[in-house]
């Protein structure tokens, strides 16, 4: 992936956006989808970039919004699904806004923003949510894990894996490693390996009650469980699904690549006593995603689906792999404009040579 020059981000991005050419770039006919990750909450100390990096402070995200309903149509996520499928036109200029995981903050600290602005919200949740008591995401409470443990060489003979944390690079390339590995089983397993873990690391059975106890780090890291859920809907926010646990559904069985994408409509469709009419893909890039995926999510009933790659205008709009612009903390507007316009993909299309 190539990096974006600070260049880039400092002169280029700045001046177009002053020059009103992103703007003008942004013509009729075309649509944006924009996803967040959700909201760090007031208080929270980040304590790792890379883990962090994907949730935006309170006040970036109201200055996106206000910056989107200056210059675009920010539309609700009943007129895209009328769109999908009724072929109703969407106005010019439409943004629709998506976040994903359905983290507590979507509840306590993004929806009240999204209230404050008028706008509306279609949250990819987990079918785990519909539980009526729900944790963190598995692969974050592993990062945690990992994180937290003595340095020094572990194996882990259940995946036949032998991993080296040392510094935080290599603790994260052993995370996203023993992500691809964990996928591949159902979420029992991935639970019983965390267990398991932690014993081996000699780690005390309370080792991350923080996340629980403490409630901006509930706020963070903790999922919705069901009655947050309707609560969600019942603020005028839409529901999707993210499928039931989050695994790269590509390293799966066809088996349970099915369950993940089909049982949770079902359980969603209970928990919120509405239509779930879309499905946005864990991790969502072209490595967890396969041709298998797309049409699973085609044959389980969904209208449509969205990747996390690709977004802006301009984009193609394949139903079942509709492009998302992926917001992140240390985007400024300049940039944030630059990717909604398509000149950022753009760019790098034809810097790595494979722009049309």
């Amino acid at each position: 992936m190539l990096a974006v020059s600070p260049i880039l981000k400092r002169v280029v991005y700045p001046w177009l956006a002053n020059s009103g050419y992103l703007r003008r770039r942004a013509d009729g006919g075309a649509f944006c989808v924009l996803t967040y990750h959700g909201v760090l909450p007031a208080g929270y100390e980040v304590g790792d970039p890379q883990q962090d990096g994907s949730l935006v402070t309170a006040e970036n995200l109201r200055l996106q919004l206000q910056l989107l309903k200056e210059c675009y149509q920010v539309v609700s996520p009943d007129a895209v699904r009328d769109w999908v499928v009724g072929g109703k036109e969407l106005p010019e200029r439409a943004v629709l806004l998506t976040c994903d995981d359905g983290l507590l903050n979507a509840l306590t600290d993004m929806t009240p923003i999204l209230r404050e602005q008028g706008l509306s919200c279609l949250f990819f949740a987990l079918g785990a949510s519909a539980a009526q008591n729900c944790r963190m995401l598995w692969y974050e409470e592993l990062y945690l894990l990992l994180l937290a443990v003595a340095a020094g060489s572990y194996s882990f003979d259940s995946l036949g894996v032998s991993v080296v944390l040392g510094d935080r690079a290599q603790r994260r390339s052993a995370w996203w490693n023993l992500v691809k590995k964990l996928s591949q089983f159902e979420q029992s397993d991935r639970a019983s390996f965390l267990q398991t873990s932690r014993m081996q690391f000699g780690l005390p059975d309370q080792w991350n009650a923080e996340s629980t106890n403490n409630e901006t780090h509930r706020r963070r890291f903790g999922l919705l469980d069901r009655n947050q859920l309707r609560q969600l809907v019942d603020q005028g926010m839409s529901v999707g699904s993210h499928t039931l646990n989050h695994p790269i559904l590509s390293q799966q069985s066809s088996d349970l690549a099915w369950r993940e994408i089909s049982e949770s409509r079902s359980l969603l469709e209970s928990a919120t006593g509405k239509p779930v009419w879309a499905l946005a893909y864990p991790f969502g890039d072209t490595a967890s995603v396969t041709t298998r995926e797309i049409q699973m999510a085609e044959q389980a009933g969904f209208d449509c689906a969205f990747m996390n790659i690709g977004g802006g205008f301009g984009a193609s709009l394949p139903r079942f792999a509709l492009p998302r612009v992926h917001v992140t903390a240390d985007m400024n507007l300049s940039e944030f404009e630059a990717h909604i316009s398509g000149f950022h993909r753009d760019f790098r299309s034809r810097l790595s040579g494979t722009a049309p």
